[in-house]
């Protein structure tokens, strides 16, 4: 197992898991980790905000429906932040039916949209895409 912070070895990207769900957070963390990502997970926006700070990851994977700050609140607090304006975010959600309006701010605010479940290739995938953008 890859240890995460600042034990990390030297290259390895740090990736932020946002989710409310602690099943999703704990299964998108193993396989990341399972492919060399330093992951780090919060249950709640709140949390990962208090860690985006901390950690400065090299991405974020966040899930849009989560109680009292959502992924789109979230996702504008951190835009607004100079350290993290340029962390790339990718929203995963399992709302197929995402308001247009929604779905065009997310793009505008510089996240990509993924649609739960997520296979292991398609995760891994967004991770390797995320890191390198």
């Amino acid at each position: 197992m890859i240890p995460s912070g600042p034990e990390a070895p030297a290259g390895t990207r740090r990736i932020l898991i946002v989710d409310d769900d602690r099943a999703v957070a704990d299964t998108f963390s193993r396989m990341l980790k399972l492919e060399g990502f330093d992951v780090t997970t919060a249950l709640s926006a709140e949390a990962g905000l208090e860690l985006a700070e901390q950690l400065r990851p090299h991405a974020i994977i966040l899930d849009l429906r989560m109680p009292i700050v959502n992924g789109l609140q979230f996702l504008r607090i951190i835009r607004a932040r100079p350290h993290l304006v340029d962390v790339p975010v990718a929203i995963v959600t399992g709302d197929y039916f995402l308001g247009e309006a929604t779905a065009l701010e997310l793009r505008s605010l510089g996240a990509s949209v993924r649609f739960k479940p997520l296979w292991l290739e398609d995760l891994v995938a967004l991770a390797r895409a995320l890191v390198t953008a």
